[in-house]
């Protein structure tokens, strides 16, 4: 079985920084995609970041210069650097990977979410 446990979330005012972790765990022979997800209430879960085993990375144009999404392929972990945090960017954070448990097949798993909460 392959988890991932996501870990960095907490309250922030209004122009912080967070880092958010993703460690994968278990049986895992290689992981292709890895991102952050990030779904607020009452709003459909929406893309922040992913990023290729080879390092390439693609953000949604709302944290564009705000946010950054790098990787440990070594540690199987993901991270995401939040700085000049907004309120709107209060949601739970997913961590999402594309895994590898053979050579052969890939699934998509999921973490179960850590709160990022922007407020005075």
């Amino acid at each position: 079985q392959v988890q991932l446990v996501e870990s960095g979330g907490g309250l922030v005012q209004p122009g912080g920084s967070l880092r958010l972790s993703c460690a994968a765990s278990g049986k895992i022979f290689s992981i292709n995609v890895m991102g952050w997800y990030r779904q607020a209430p009452g709003k459909e879960r929406e893309l922040v970041a992913r990023i290729t085993s080879s390092g390439s990375t693609n953000y949604a144009d709302s944290v564009k210069g705000r946010f950054t999404i790098s990787r440990d392929n070594a540690m199987n972990t993901v991270y995401l650097q939040m700085n000049s945090l907004k309120p709107e960017d209060t949601a739970v954070y997913y961590c999402n990977a594309e895994i590898y448990s053979n050579p052969r097949y890939a699934m998509d798993y999921w973490g179960k979410g850590t709160l990022v909460t922007v407020s005075s």
